[in-house]
Order: C-alpha cells, then structure tokens, then sequence
C-alpha cells in the first residue's frame, strides 16, 4: 500500500514579510488563499483569452491520454506536435468533444509559452502575451533581480501535467520530498511513473514508499513550490495558470544556456559527470571488488554529502 497523502499548508492573505519570514524558510510547498493576482481571476473566459490574444500562432500538444509522456521525445507518438491560432487552440482546448480534431474527438490540449527562440529566450507572458499580462499582478515575494520567467500555460480538463499556480479551473496537485528522489525512478527530470494515482508496482515498487503530498486548487489560488520539489498537476477542468520561477541561489549557479529552468545546477551537474567517470573506472575492476569499492563510495557520499537536517 502506498504512502497516506501527507497535508501541504495553506495561508491567507499573505504579506511579502510574513512569507519571507514564515514561510519560505520551510523549503515546504504552500497554498497561498486570498492574494490579489489581478483582473485575470475573473476576465479570463474562453471568449476573452480568444479576442484579446487573438490569432497568434502557438505551438501547443495534442495527447490522445491524459498523462502526457514528455521521457522519450518531446513528442511521441501519442503525442503530436502542432501549431494552431491561440483562438482556436483555446476553444479546443476548452470542449469536451471536438468536431474538429488531429487524432480522435478525446484528444487533449496543452499549451506551454515560450520564447521567441526556445533555445535563446525565456518564457515571459510579459513578451509574449502583453494584452494578457496587463491582467496579471504577480505577488512579489521575491527581488526583481530573482525573476526568472513567466510560463503561461493552458490544459485541457483531465491532462495530467507537471507544475504551476492557478488563475482559473481546478487543480489537483501532487508533490514529493526531494529526499523521496530514490523512489521516484527518474529519467533526467522526470519520473517515470507518469500515472501516480494508480502506479504499476511490479514495474515501480520502489514508489510506495513515497510519501505523497497533496493539495486542491481553485482559480486565484497561488501554490508555491521550492526547487527540487516534485509535482504533479491535473486539470480537473479547462485550466488557464501562470508558472512564476524565481532563482533560489546565485546567479552564477545556474547554465546560463537554460531557458527552461530545468537543468541541474552548473556544480550538480559536473558532479553527476565526475560520478558517471568514477562508476565507468569501477568496472575495470571484478564484480566482488566493484562491489567493494561501490559500497564504500556511497557510505562516503553519505557522511559527506547527506543533510540531516533537510525534510
């Protein structure tokens, strides 16, 4: 049986002091109620977002599932990449069966900004939706100097995605303890177990023993989310959210060439390289020595390496 679902905080009204003093310190998701993000709580209806945003060519996914598999490919083959008018896109997006579709009537719809050159530019609903962002006031938890980018994102009803806080339509949300990473069966950035509320234990048995973390979101809800958390979003409606990335660390931590602020830090990832390098000279050695010597390594990262302080 898997872990109980553990409680995420919630808190209203929050002040940028009492966050930086109360809350953020805990390295723990929140539920922030009750904080003013705008007109766009109550202006972003499908008939609005189609005429202020308009024609604009947006590249968007189309899933024939509700969890969407981004492990293999960026696009796989159940799922197709595709650039439609954001009108049209969001009008899809918001049925429940379409009369007009690219692989069946069930199929799903999921947008993600991005930069004018995904390879170059951040995602900053600023630049790419500014008729949009003039709805938006964003909490300023964070210095300015922090920002890192805005990611308007639009989801179909029952997609099954990873990340965001909510400006309309409910969310579920599940997270997981970075310390919880053991279970999770991570490719890269991503766990493998796409479907979390009903796992494959024989392929992932290892993922019981995950505590799991969970939270309901309605639209002007803020859910915060510290790095190296793990989430899981579904839409339990036609959803429209605002992704805010602020930087944790220095600036001089991160690969500056990251425009979607997923990749490990410049330091983790070198040290990632030099294990990698490390366990390919183990295998130089025989099985009953590797084991040896592998062994003895782990006991090391542990003594130096592990918190004890960390939850």
């Amino acid at each position: 049986m898997a872990q109980p679902a553990g409680p995420v905080a919630w808190h209203s009204e929050v002040s940028r002091e009492r966050f930086q003093q109360d809350i953020y310190p805990l390295r723990k998701p929140a539920v922030l109620k009750g904080i003013d993000l705008g007109t766009c709580t109550t202006k972003w209806t499908v008939d609005y977002l189609s005429q202020t945003a308009g024609t604009k060519e947006v590249k968007i996914h189309v899933s024939t599932v509700p969890q969407m598999d981004f492990l293999s490919s960026w696009c796989t083959f159940l799922t197709l990449c595709v650039t439609l008018p954001f009108d049209v896109f969001v009008r899809r997006a918001a049925e429940v069966k379409h009369k007009e579709y690219f692989i069946s009537e069930d199929e799903k719809y999921y947008l993600r900004s991005l930069g004018e050159d995904p390879r170059k530019d951040i995602a900053d609903i600023r630049k790419q939706f500014p008729s949009l962002a003039e709805d938006i006031r964003i909490p300023e938890y964070f210095e300015k100097e922090q920002f890192f980018s805005s990611v308007f994102r639009i989801s179909s009803a029952g997609l099954q995605l990873w990340t965001h806080y909510d400006i309309t339509g409910k969310k579920r949300v599940i997270l997981y303890n970075p310390r919880d990473a053991p279970y999770l069966y991570l490719s890269g950035t991503k766990s493998e177990v796409l479907n979390v509320d009903n796992p494959d234990l024989e392929k992932y048995p290892l993922f019981m023993k995950a505590r799991r973390y969970e939270c309901s979101l309605e639209a002007g809800d803020v859910l915060f989310i510290p790095a190296l958390w793990f989430h899981n979003v579904i839409s339990e409606e036609f959803g429209v959210g605002v992704n805010v990335f602020w930087k944790h660390l220095p600036s001089e931590c991160y690969d500056k060439t990251d425009t979607y602020g997923n990749k490990d830090p410049t330091a983790a990832s070198r040290a990632v390289q030099i294990l990698d390098r490390a366990l390919k000279t183990l295998e130089e050695l025989p099985e009953e020595y590797r084991d040896f010597y592998a062994r003895r390594m782990v006991v090391r990262i542990q003594e130096k390496a592990y918190s004890t302080n960390y939850e």
